[in-house]
């Protein structure tokens, strides 16, 4: 598979989970946005970075590689993403660890916040991808 293949294949999977993600809100269920909005986004910056050329040396995409190599080389260095992108990834994660793994839940607002934010940023990298074909 070739890495815009395999790059289509992860921005397939982000789009899938976006679409989970608004159907969990739609549906009051907001743990489960706070999850699948981080993986829209987690899945959509694999996809930029596979479209840069940049993958994981043991083609393990850990969530501190990722987050730092989009951050450091697609924003800071090339700057192929606006600045705002930046946080983007690490607040979504928090949300999820939050809903994932700790007793309090996630409210209406939090995750309708986290979604608009995971579906900004698929959407940027959207164009991106746009811009390269």
């Amino acid at each position: 598979m070739s890495e815009n293949q395999e790059a289509g294949a992860y921005f397939g999977k982000a789009r899938e989970s976006l679409a989970g993600a608004e159907s969990e809100y739609a549906n009051g269920r907001f743990n489960n946005v706070a999850n699948r909005a981080y993986y829209a986004a987690f899945q959509a910056a694999i996809a930029a970075l596979l479209f840069e050329s940049i993958r994981a040396a043991d083609e393990h995409w850990s969530h501190s590689f990722v987050q730092s190599e989009f951050a450091g080389k697609l924003i800071h260095r090339r700057r192929r993403y606006h600045s705002s992108s930046q946080d983007a990834l690490a607040r979504l994660e928090t949300l999820r660890l939050q809903a994932d793994y700790r007793g309090d839940t996630i409210s209406r607002t939090e995750a309708g916040r986290g979604l608009r934010r995971s579906r900004d940023f698929v959407e940027a990298i959207l164009m991106k991808r746009g811009d390269r074909q």
